[in-house]
């Protein structure tokens, strides 16, 4: 069967023999809202589990709206065009873009996600690193340390608006998580990170009720965080859901749509996987994350083939990755534990892909983003095209190996047991 991937301009096809290829899968992509205003409104028109927005802001003077960032499809100008009016006249709104621990918007990014806004309100980057605008909020009963955007104490009323996708740290975006590690400084992001990668992706990814999800959601609980719109989008972008209201209740909802928005059911896994990381392919960074879903759908001892472009290569913001490279999970975990490593967040991300690539299998890279003298150290195999890459596995586990492919692999959310 050949296949292709019109979504990656020049990425050439290439040819799985039908009696190895298990089969082709990839997210469904429901048909998008006709009337995407109206879903907005009415879901935040008729609140999950709070009072109605507008009686939240009725005595607040000063109103603080976090919008997740470029990583993210969030319809976020359009949801704002209709949530705004809604806090009332003669308000002090700000808009706090929560970058987690990604570089800063760029201007055409920008005017994409904001628009019209951009001029009439304030908006702004959040700084992680610069810890002079960083609040203290203590510690968790878990012993998270909280440090939050020092905006939060300055509001009367803070709002969320984000997109609900599977997700191997939270089990899914969303909710809480546009908090942490939304706006929260760099030792409250790497505590959650460094916890979730103590767990298999089996008992996080998909799974909305997991020990870190309910971390992230004490802090959010702790840095004031009273209500969120978030968007359930297909793969497009186009606007499937919207839940408005409590940031647990109304994730929690969102959450049951995006596992059928995303889950894709496979039989069995494979001896050799090919994953591409759209739409989570501007870098390494986000592009691993196809590697989280991989995880789930390839056998130990495995291959695991990434397809991801990363033309902003491994990481803008998080060189250590390409200085320590993927070990076996292990590896890492005794380099934290000794001091060597001390950026717990970067750590995390390596015990996570190590698994994957090291630990249960071996990892190829296809990426015009990513030099093969870089990909080597990254502790890739480096191929130039996805039929060298399949061809190499071949050499690796056999003529017989079994092959699943998985497009979209970004957002996916593998299934197993399902019908092919």
């Amino acid at each position: 069967m050949r296949i292709d991937y019109l979504y990656y301009n020049g990425l050439p096809t290439f040819e799985v023999p039908d009696g190895n290829l298990i089969g082709v899968y990839q997210p469904p992509c429901p048909e998008a809202a006709a009337d995407p205003a109206a879903m907005i409104r009415q879901a935040i028109e008729n609140p999950i589990g709070s009072a109605s927005v507008r009686e939240l802001a009725r005595d607040a003077k000063r109103i603080l709206i976090i919008t997740d960032d470029y990583t993210r499809k969030t319809p976020v100008k359009d949801i704002l065009s209709i949530l705004i009016p809604e806090l009332g006249t003669g308000k002090d709104i700000t808009i706090l873009i929560a970058l987690g621990t990604h570089r800063f918007m760029t201007d055409q990014e920008m005017q994409s996600k904001f628009g019209g806004l951009i001029g009439r309100f304030r908006i702004v980057n959040h700084e992680w690193r610069n810890e002079d605008a960083l609040a203290d909020f203590g510690t968790t009963d878990e012993g998270t340390p909280i440090r939050v955007n020092k905006a939060v104490l300055e509001a009367d009323l803070v709002i969320g608006v984000g997109q609900i996708v599977p997700h191997r740290i939270a089990g899914f975006s969303g909710g809480g998580k546009i908090i942490q590690p939304g706006i929260c400084g760099r030792e409250t992001t790497a505590e959650t990170h460094w916890r979730s990668a103590m767990f298999p992706g089996s008992e996080i990814l998909g799974i909305p009720d997991n020990p870190v999800r309910l971390e992230i959601e004490r802090v959010a609980e702790r840095a004031g965080l009273r209500f969120i719109v978030n968007a359930v989008c297909n793969t497009d972008g186009g606007l499937i859901g919207v839940f408005a209201g409590h940031p647990v209740a109304a994730h929690r909802a969102g959450a049951k749509l995006a596992k059928q928005v995303y889950g894709i059911n496979i039989p069995e896994p494979a001896d050799i996987l090919v994953i591409d990381s759209y739409p989570m392919d501007i870098e390494l960074w986000q592009g691993a994350k196809a590697l989280y879903a991989g995880e789930l759908a390839v056998k130990n001892g495995g291959v695991a083939i990434l397809i991801s472009p990363c033309p902003e290569g491994v990481s803008r913001t998080h060189h250590l990755i390409l200085e320590e490279g993927y070990r076996h999970s292990w590896e890492t975990i005794e380099l934290v534990e000794s001091g060597r490593i001390k950026d717990k967040i970067v750590a995390a991300h390596l015990v996570r892909v190590g698994r994957v690539i090291r630990d249960n299998g071996i990892g190829i890279l296809v990426s015009q983003g990513i030099s093969q003298a870089d990909t080597g150290k990254l502790g890739f195999r480096y191929a130039s095209t996805p039929q060298q890459a399949l061809d190499m596995a071949f050499e690796i586990k056999g003529k017989d190996a079994s092959v699943l492919v998985i497009r979209q692999g970004g957002t996916a959310l593998p299934i197993l047991g399902g019908n092919a």
